[in-house]
């Protein structure tokens, strides 16, 4: 299983592997710590919103507070080229054809 995931990222080792995933598990988790400060800031809460308007509100501010979270704790493992390729290659996807 990681030697397919390390041909398809494009890396060598093993503590590269690792790396990435703390990456990505302390990111996820201080997003959602993060994004919290936000909704309050803007009033957004499920006791204010229904269900239907406060998870796709809370789902953009917890992606908004990811991307650049990602990078700078990328930069801390020293896995910032990585995942700024990685960053490029979603905003891509989703519209921003000319990053290079």
């Amino acid at each position: 299983m990681f030697e397919k995931l390390k041909a398809k990222w494009g890396i060598s080792s093993n503590l590269q592997i690792a790396k990435i995933f703390t990456v990505f598990a302390i990111t996820g988790s201080t997003s959602a710590i993060i994004s919290s400060p936000f909704k309050e800031f803007l009033g957004i809460s499920s006791e204010n919103l229904d269900w239907y308007l406060f998870l796709p509100l809370e789902i953009i501010i917890i992606t908004l507070v990811y991307q650049p979270i990602l990078l700078i704790v990328a930069a801390i493992f020293f896995e910032f080229k990585f995942f700024w390729k990685f960053e490029k290659k979603m905003l891509r996807k989703i519209g921003f054809k000319n990053l290079k």
